[in-house]
């Protein structure tokens, strides 16, 4: 009987220190699977700004059978365009002059008697670049704009379009970081108040893709960031990945 007795609280026991593991293997679990839930979302933050920068390139060339007259036409264009420039209101730090490109030209002359073609020098090319980096972008694109009157001068000058640059970039990103920042917490505690949990600690966050692009205009995003240049009115914008830890 005494036996039997000692049997039936062993086997008690050990049904008992069982359901003991099950609960505490299935709380840790459960612990574990509340702790690796995890909120992941993107925050977006865009802001529109004036550019303050300008620069605006131009080419002019001169032709000829000897190099060192060519040489000095091409020279004497450029003090002409310097002249040009800073009697509209440039100064001298904003004019770099590109060193000069000399090519030589051939052409191909068909000879009727040998019945053969051969190749024949015809002069030079010298071609040189000037560039007006200036924070006065009404002044410059006004001289971009009136700079065929060097043709009249006899210069053959080839404008381009002028390129427009922000020069307080590292600022504005670590404001647009902020706000993506912000955005991205909004977000994320939508999400855990809409699914019965509140937001943890900040696990991660990763930054995205800084893009420039031009106001209003319906450009396309790059992968690789787009950094417009062709507008002087832009938009920059950048994205951050957060990923927040629910309780």
């Amino acid at each position: 009987m005494l036996s039997e007795i000692k049997n039936y609280t062993g086997t008690i026991i050990i049904a008992a220190t069982i359901l003991i593991g099950t609960l505490l293997l299935a709380n840790a679990y459960k612990y574990k699977f509340k702790s690796a839930e995890t909120i992941v979302v993107t925050g977006l933050a865009e802001q529109d700004f004036t550019s303050d920068q300008i620069v605006w390139k131009g080419t002019f060339n001169r032709y000829g059978f000897d190099l060192k007259e060519a040489y000095a036409n091409i020279k004497a264009d450029e003090a002409v365009i310097v002249s040009y420039l800073k009697n509209k209101g440039l100064p001298d730090s904003s004019i770099v002059f590109s060193s000069i490109d000399i090519q030589k030209n051939f052409q191909n002359e068909y000879e009727e008697i040998t019945r053969t073609s051969k190749s024949v020098f015809s002069g030079y090319t010298l071609t040189a670049e000037v560039k007006i980096d200036s924070k006065n972008i009404a002044l410059v694109e006004k001289i971009s704009r009136e700079v065929t009157e060097l043709l009249q001068k006899g210069i053959e000058f080839n404008s381009q379009k002028p390129a427009y640059y922000y020069s307080k970039l590292n600022e504005l990103k670590i404001v647009l970081l902020a706000k993506a920042a912000s955005d991205g917490k909004v977000r994320a505690e939508t999400i855990a108040k809409n699914s019965g949990t509140s937001l943890g600690d900040l696990k991660r966050a990763n930054m995205g893709v800084f893009q420039i692009t031009g106001k209003n205009d319906n450009e396309n995003y790059s992968y690789g960031g787009s950094f417009n240049t062709s507008s002087k009115e832009k938009t920059a914008s950048i994205t951050l990945k957060v990923e927040y830890q629910a309780k």
